[in-house]
This record gives C-alpha cells, sequence and structure tokens, in this order.
C-alpha cells in the first residue's frame, strides 16, 4: 500500500467516507522524497522511542514503526481510528490515542504504552497542524523533561521567525523562547503541493535540539515574565520595559541597565537572549514597589 500516493489516500479516504478538516490541519503527505528525507534527518534506531503528534492516515507513522522500537501516535479525529487500524495493521508496535494532543501528558502516556527507561528518552516527529504549531512547541519545550529532539514540519513563515536574527520584524518571544530551551536546525523547505490537499502556504522541515543538560535560572519565572512583556510592548525601549516589568523608580533601573552594559534606548527586537536573562537575574527583588 502506497500511503503517500495522492491516488491511494482518495481511496482510503472515500472508503470510509472520510474528507480532510481544515480545521485540523489535515493535509496529507504525497511526495515519496520528502517522506524518505524525513526519515533520513530522524535517524532513528531499533531502540527508540517516537511520538508522532497527528497522524492522519498513518504515512509517516508507518515508516517510523518499522525503524523504531514503537511508536506513540496522538490523533484528534475519532473517524482516523478506524482508517490507522487498517493502514498500521502488521504493526504490533504502534499505540494509538485519540485525543487533543494539548490536554495530554505526553510522557506519561508514553510510559503506559511502552516500558520505557527515561534515561534513554524519546524523540518527537510529526507533521503538526499549523493552527496550534506554537502551543504544541511550547508544550514540548516546557513538558518534554526527557525529550531528545522534535522533528517537525511547521509552516515556513513559522521555521523563518524561529530562525530570526535580532533586529527583524520576525525577532521575538518564539525565537527567544526556542534558544533558551534548545539548538533550532532549519533543516529544508517542503512545497505546498507535496500535500494533499495543498496548504495555502509552503513548509519546512526543522529539528529542535533541547539542551541537556536543561537550563537552571535561579529567577525563570522572572525571566519568561520579563520576555513576555518585552514583546508585548516591543516598539518601546528596553527602560520602559523594565519600568513596566518592575514597577521601581524610573532613575534605579536606568542606573540598574547602564550597569549591565545596555543602552536603555535599546528595542526589545534589538536585544540577546543572553540580555534579557542578566536583567533578570540580576535584578534586585527588593528595589520593586
Amino acid at each position: 500500500m502506497k500511503l503517500w500516493s495522492r491516488t491511494e489516500i482518495k481511496k482510503i479516504l472515500n472508503r470510509y467516507g472520510k474528507h480532510p478538516h481544515k480545521k485540523w490541519g489535515q493535509n496529507f503527505l504525497v511526495d515519496k522524497n520528502v517522506l524518505h528525507k524525513i526519515i533520513q534527518f530522524a535517524e532513528l534506531t531499533p531502540q527508540d522511542l517516537v511520538i508522532e503528534i497527528g497522524p492522519g492516515i498513518g504515512v509517516l507513522t508507518r515508516e517510523i514503526a518499522t525503524r523504531s522500537r514503537g511508536v506513540l501516535a496522538v490523533e484528534i479525529d475519532s473517524a482516523m481510528q478506524e482508517i490507522l487500524s487498517e493502514t498500521l495493521a502488521g504493526h504490533k508496535n504502534c499505540h494509538i490515542i485519540i485525543s487533543d494532543v494539548l490536554k495530554l501528558d505526553l510522557e506519561q502516556e508514553l510510559s503506559r504504552s511502552f516500558e520505557w527507561d527515561k534515561q534513554r528518552g524519546y524523540k518527537v516527529c510529526a507533521n503538526i497542524p499549523y493552527n496550534i504549531t506554537t502551543p504544541i512547541i511550547f508544550q514540548l519545550l516546557e513538558k518534554g523533561s526527557h525529550l531528545e529532539y522534535a522533528l517537525l514540519m511547521v509552516q515556513k513563515e513559522l521555521a523563518q521567525r524561529i530562525k530570526a536574527q535580532p533586529n527583524s520584524k520576525d525577532y521575538g518571544l518564539l525565537t527567544l523562547m526556542l534558544q533558551y530551551y534548545a539548538r533550532v536546525e532549519y533543516l529544508m523547505d517542503i512545497s505546498r503541493n507535496c500535500f494533499y490537499p495543498a496548504p495555502e502556504v509552503d513548509s519546512a522541515l526543522i529539528k529542535i535540539q533541547l539542551h541537556r543538560p536543561a537550563r537552571q535560572l535561579k529567577n525563570e519565572l522572572g525571566f519568561k515574565s520579563l520576555l513576555r512583556r518585552a514583546f508585548q510592548m516591543r516598539r518601546k525601549t528596553i527602560l520602559n520595559v523594565c519600568w513596566a516589568e518592575f514597577r521601581a523608580d524610573k532613575e534605579i533601573i536606568r542606573s540598574y541597565l547602564e550597569s549591565l552594559g545596555l543602552d536603555i534606548n535599546s528595542r526589545p527586537e534589538s536585544l540577546l537572549l543572553e540580555d534579557f536573562i542578566r536583567i533578570a537575574e540580576n535584578w534586585p527583588a527588593s528595589l520593586e514597589r
């Protein structure tokens, strides 16, 4: 069964009376060469456990299953369960969960489905829905304590935001949060014509490799709060951002930023990750109102 074939996918969907749902981002991969490149980038071994988000009809799932110890496939569309039972028949190492991935504890579900040695970690490989890409990425970053890396097909525009440089319009909260948690590789572009039905935009394949050991800040909550505020006020100066965040006397904040060697008139989009970390980590809480 050539699941990557547009004709085969249409045949399967028609047989089950199913149509792709735009609201769930159901765009199925129909390019064999792209499929093989994704598998090559995944660098799977027979010992690997893999979580796939949004398996659809199982195009990528089958390829992962033949090369890994097991796949936990999380699908939101209950109508896909019967199709997956057919397309994954014979792959006993596939566990399918019908659920909203944002409501799951993925590591807990992995433990329930497999005898999992957490010291080995796990991988994520997915063509994730464009409309919930950012929430999924934040979930993986903040709750994936044993995640080795995630190989994700995302909207090309979002991939460009993730890899954006300072002083550009794309540089923002997502860029810096990814830098904080991980190293990101932009692997390749994927044309919209490689999917059925074709989405309105092109995609990109990225690899998110989490920092191990993870960063340890004494004031991580303060750092994240400052970062969020900074890009809510991205056209304001860092002096005004810090005044809004810390609510201390402005002259005190001015002296503090200058002591860190920062230009008080800098905009958030011109600052580096380490600049925000230094501001948050060194701020004396006793000065807050």
